[in-house]
């Protein structure tokens, strides 16, 4: 889970971007800059766009909680552009 402070500015997006939406595998190409959770165990890491997800070995899953698998929880503005 993310934390955040009342005094934040966050907005709260329409969730219509493929990234919000599309599950994404280790080594895949981060598609933008942003904080993802792991749908198996919700560890969460930092990722920059254009980097790569990290690797099979990044950590260990139990085989109830099934392969890695990561979804962005919050997207971070590294570029400065709004949109």
């Amino acid at each position: 889970m993310a934390w955040y402070t009342t005094d934040s500015v966050l907005t709260k997006s329409d969730g219509n971007k493929d990234w919000w939406k599309t599950t994404y595998s280790p080594g895949d190409e981060v598609p933008v800059s942003g904080i993802y959770r792991c749908l198996g165990c919700e560890r969460e890491v930092t990722c920059n766009d254009p980097d790569h997800f990290p690797p099979q070995n990044h950590h260990q899953h139990t085989g109830v909680q099934g392969k890695i698998r990561w979804r962005l929880n919050i997207r971070t503005n590294t570029t400065g552009k709004t949109s």
